[in-house]
């Protein structure tokens, strides 16, 4: 008999919740789509399994000993798979600054999926997808390269970097605009402010090019240019001469979960949903990589 591994779970949730509206909540699931799980099984098994009413969902003889069947048999599946995942891990790449709150997601999966999820610094553009570094990579590129798919995990404003020697340090606030007029600091392995960003009429020159975010941030220190940069960088780096300013106007810095399109860690997409989810309680199903973002980094 050809019985779908998914239906028997569904209808465990089912008959664990005492309805269909409570456990197609708890399986993230509309409800149609469980009432027909539900109707799939019972067509397979020849059953009915629940008698259903207007006001109330129970079991049937049937459904009963389907159940006291069922509830050992996934818990002895459960175990042998879970056991399979021991000494697995998930590698996830970045090149620098993770979102607020990403460790603590990691953290809680590696529990629930039972691998070790492992944080990788990797001074490359791609932050070492490109190479099979790591499974799933944190990404500030928009859009996408080719070859990736992803969900967006956050937005996030910018800010200017500046020399607190200069007398621009002593602002509270610039414009995008304005960096136009000043030598730029480019970080060109893994920043996300380029001279192209500009009008191309009026565009910053580069003042010095680095590799890396400490690097930038010394350069800018030395008084070889502004810098821009996410806001969450003033919130986790400083510098004593360095200067953070809010920056009006300027594009904003999106950041992704990305992963191999095709021959993917089997649980990176699930990492990354989790992420999403994790960032928007009320989210049901991760978002397309050009969907509306759900909050700051």
């Amino acid at each position: 008999m050809d019985v779908d591994l998914r239906h028997l779970r569904n209808f465990l949730a089912v008959a664990e919740e005492g309805g269909f509206t409570a456990a197609a909540r708890r399986l993230h699931l509309a409800q149609p789509t469980l009432t027909r799980s539900i109707r799939a099984l019972e067509d397979t098994l020849g059953v009915r399994l629940f008698d259903r009413t207007t006001r109330r969902t129970a079991l049937t003889d049937k459904g009963r000993e389907l159940r006291s069947s069922l509830v050992p048999l996934l818990h002895q599946l459960d175990t042998a798979l879970t056991g399979l995942r021991k000494g697995e891990s998930l590698r996830v790449g970045f090149n620098w600054g993770l979102p607020e709150g990403l460790s603590g997601v990691a953290a809680r999966f590696g529990d629930d999926a039972g691998v070790t999820v492992e944080f990788v610094r990797t001074d490359t553009p791609m932050a070492g997808l490109d190479t099979g570094a790591v499974d799933i990579a944190l990404l500030r590129a928009d859009p996408l390269p080719r070859g990736l798919r992803g969900v967006l995990l956050c937005e996030d404003t910018r800010i200017a970097a500046v020399p607190g020697h200069w007398p621009l340090a002593a602002r509270s606030r610039l414009g995008w605009a304005e960096l136009a007029d000043l030598p730029l600091v480019v970080n060109t392995v893994s920043g996300v402010t380029f001279p192209a960003m500009w009008p191309e009429n009026r565009r910053p020159t580069v003042g010095a090019e680095c590799r890396n975010y400490d690097e930038w941030l010394e350069k800018v220190a030395a008084g070889l240019g502004v810098g821009s940069a996410p806001a969450a960088a003033a919130r986790r780096y400083t510098h004593p001469a360095v200067r953070m300013i809010p920056l009006d106007d300027a594009p904003v810095v999106r950041a992704y979960l990305a992963y191999p399109s095709h021959g993917a860690h089997p649980q990176a997409a699930r990492f990354a949903d989790e992420a999403w989810r994790a960032a928007d309680p009320l989210a049901t199903e991760a978002v397309a990589v050009n969907e509306q973002p759900v909050q700051g980094c």
